[in-house]
């Protein structure tokens, strides 16, 4: 039976808030009791908000990944990523081809050895399957390690590379699921590799979207210094990023990237950060329903049928986005605190990963319930796993301020 949205929007609000206070009082990250609450919620457990609901309620996680990605993008300031830039240029590409070459070799040649899959052979169903698995599995959730850089206003060259990585790798998940998508599609159908669709599409997608991030950074300018009451400029801002999201939705690119890219332009550009700070000021409150709806998606049978190949892609995406990150800051010569620990505050993934992994359903039949169960199962597991991963990585960096 669906739930009134605004019945529900209140509880998951309120609910979650306890969940919140609960495991800070554990010394866990505020959005690791979001997270358990939401699953308490959920269909699979105590069925207080119905499926029905919660795909009503998915409007929300659009509105609050778009201020998450436009908070990111004003973290990159231009002055500290020259500074940073080397480290930041080898991390990034070593962390996230680290994360998908390990994850397609665990599947690929692990998996038929666990669970045969009826009627499936290696190059038609479980190398484009393990392909595909780990392009998305390049994505980190910008929300996850924004909620945690917050909660304890971590700032220095550690949180700033780490935001950096996190801005890119949504850029790099795109294309990479675009290549291997491209690639999958003829050995699974057996037609011709089209290198437009490996590379063109990809790239044409990113352009468009942070070609539409900057019209809308510019016009939010503009349209601000009309603004003479601070109480304004949230309505301003918001609305701003409202219509972003919407018009990449509409064009069917990503308003991730568009956001991140208004982000990065407006906090380059103007020299005071009232913008930032009015949005700072609702982000608890963005957090807290993003997250707990995060947990509504939770489903019991999910992870008993897809729990093995869950674990896989948790492994190999771990190893490779922590080794990669590792030997990427050992040639760029980083810092030891980035070095150690940058790997571990790399893992959290959501939106982007779920979002890609939706397509590749879509594309291809013969195995897209068996990843999408797989993947949903792995983003439980990391949602639970690594937002105190993330917070210890910042305490030991000795960023976190509280």
């Amino acid at each position: 039976m669906e739930m009134n949205l605004v019945l529900a929007i209140g509880i998951i609000i309120v609910i979650g808030f306890f969940g919140g206070l609960a495991a800070e009082r554990l010394k866990f990250p505020r959005i690791t009791g979001y997270i358990v609450i939401g699953m308490l919620l959920s269909p699979s457990l105590l069925n207080i908000i119905s499926g029905a609901t919660i795909k009503n309620l998915d409007i929300m996680t659009d509105i609050a990944l778009g201020i998450v990605a436009f908070l990111i993008g004003s973290g990159l300031h231009l002055a500290s990523l020259r500074k940073l830039g080397r480290s930041i240029a080898w991390i990034t590409p070593f962390q996230s081809l680290g994360a998908w070459l390990l994850v397609t070799l665990l599947i690929a040649f692990l998996y038929p050895r666990i669970l045969t899959i009826p009627n499936a052979t290696f190059f038609q169903t479980y190398f484009p399957m393990a392909f595909i698995i780990g392009a998305v599995s390049c994505a980190t959730a910008p929300a996850a390690t924004m909620a945690v850089i917050n909660q304890y206003r971590a700032k220095g060259p550690f949180t700033t590379t780490l935001l950096a990585v996190v801005a890119l790798d949504d850029a790099i998940a795109v294309i990479a699921f675009a290549i291997a998508v491209g690639i999958a599609q003829p050995l699974v159908n057996g037609g011709d590799i089209s290198g437009y669709q490996m590379f063109g599409a990809p790239f044409l997608q990113i352009v468009q979207s942070i070609g539409i991030g900057a019209a809308f950074a510019f016009a939010l300018i503009y349209i601000a210094r009309l603004v003479r009451i601070r109480q304004l400029l949230l309505v301003v801002v918001f609305g701003t990023i409202m219509l972003c999201i919407g018009v990449t939705n509409l064009l069917g690119i990503s308003p991730i990237l568009a956001s991140m890219a208004a982000g990065f332009i407006v906090v380059n550009k103007v020299r005071k950060n009232e913008m930032f700070l009015v949005l700072e000021e609702i982000e608890d409150v963005i957090f807290a329903m993003f997250f707990v709806l995060a947990g509504l998606h939770f489903n019991l049978g999910v992870m008993k049928t897809a729990g093995i190949l869950a674990l896989l892609i948790v492994l190999g995406r771990c190893l490779g986005k922590y080794f990669g990150t590792r030997a990427g800051a050992t040639i760029s010569h980083a810092s030891g605190e980035v070095k150690k620990y940058l790997g571990l505050a790399l893992l959290p993934k959501a939106g982007v990963t779920v979002g890609l992994v939706l397509l590749a359903e879509r594309a291809f039949p013969t195995f897209g319930a068996i990843m999408m169960n797989a993947v949903l199962a792995s983003v439980i597991i990391n949602e639970l796993v690594a937002p105190p991963l993330t917070r210890y990585a910042i305490f030991k960096a000795g960023e976190a301020s509280s």
